[in-house]
């Protein structure tokens, strides 16, 4: 099988179309449910460019568009934070967290113009082992995205796992690219040498499944890693390891560049195991940041001109094929 052609990573209307037919219609890891508690508590965000926000409400969750009904200002700011009305910063239009519609200050005499007609978009949401997703348009229910990820979970504590902290990461290279990076481990040697030293590279394994990669490898003595990674359809990861997990979300920025939202979550949130709280996050974004020139390197060469799309392995790069048969799938 052969690699994407080029043009799958830098075209503007291919990436238009990863948007409207991918990023719109399948659920999207936003991060830890718990850090929506008290009423108010709030997550805004964007997925491949569309803002949206999760706010607690007085009845519970509920999930917006992040888009002002009047002239399509942003209305909460990217983060977590806390608002007891959600109020328009252009022109000070106020919604409840039901999403209605509560005042229009200085509008002026319209008798044809009624506030209940104004309420903000609804996005969907779901919580899945303590996790919380949102879906803007779900092509598919929750558990048929999730495929075989759920079984292969079933035995992980995951939801025991404490929220601890987010990282952001951007670079300048297509989410495609990462991915296909993140999908396999042939790079391992030449991008990784402290992370190949550490687990028995012979003995690494890649399979694809429905809806999600999973590779795995006896760790070495001393990696913080306990040598399996997942990957699921279409851009969010889970990678184990001591006394915790890491999860990811590959969010397209635009057609060439990439945000990484990662989030840690451990068992043991005392101040005893700070520290090593601290150097397991390090640690782990060491390794991540390592993939990044070659990403960066592969973006320049696809848009040169100078790249034939070449062979994959059948050992190593079966992830990379699942990823890309499934990209084929939702793009016809």
């Amino acid at each position: 099988m052969l690699n994407l052609a080029p043009i799958h990573y830098t075209s503007p209307d291919i990436h238009t179309r990863d948007v409207s037919r991918i990023f719109s219609r399948t659920w999207q890891l936003i991060g830890s449910a718990s850090r929506l508690r008290e009423r108010g508590d709030y997550i805004a965000t964007e997925i491949a460019g569309q803002k949206i926000f999760i706010v607690m409400a007085k009845d519970g969750l509920r999930a917006y568009r992040n888009v002002c009904r009047h002239r399509g200002a942003r209305l909460l700011p990217e983060g977590a934070g806390r608002c007891s009305t959600i109020r328009c910063p252009y022109h000070q239009w106020v919604w409840g967290d039901d999403g209605s519609l509560l005042n229009v200050p200085w509008w002026g005499d319209d008798p044809d113009f009624r506030m209940s007609d104004w309420a903000l978009d609804t996005v969907e949401w779901h919580i899945w082992r303590g996790l919380l997703f949102v879906a803007i348009a779900p092509e598919d229910d929750f558990d048929s995205q999730l495929g075989e990820t759920s079984t292969e979970l079933a035995d992980e504590p995951i939801e025991t796992f404490h929220w601890v902290h987010e990282e952001r990461l951007v670079f300048d290279a297509n989410w495609k690219i990462y991915t296909d990076n993140f999908v396999e481990g042939y790079h391992i040697p030449g991008i990784h040498p402290a992370f190949h030293r550490a687990i028995e590279f012979e003995a690494f394994e890649t399979v694809a499944l429905n809806g999600l990669v999973r590779m795995t490898a006896p760790p070495r003595e001393g990696l913080f890693y306990r040598g399996k990674w997942m990957w699921m359809w279409p851009n969010w990861t889970l990678s184990l390891f001591d006394g915790g997990m890491n999860t990811s979300r590959i969010n397209p920025v635009s057609v060439g560049q990439t945000e990484l939202i990662y989030n840690f979550y451990f068992a043991d949130t005392s101040d005893a195991t700070a520290d090593a709280r601290a150097k397991t996050i390090a640690d782990n974004l060491a390794v991540v940041r390592e993939d990044f020139e070659v990403c960066l390197e592969t973006q320049k060469n696809y848009q040169s001109g100078g790249y034939r799309a070449g062979p994959l392995s059948p050992r190593h790069e079966q992830g990379v094929a699942y990823f890309q048969d499934r990209l084929r799938a939702a793009q016809s």
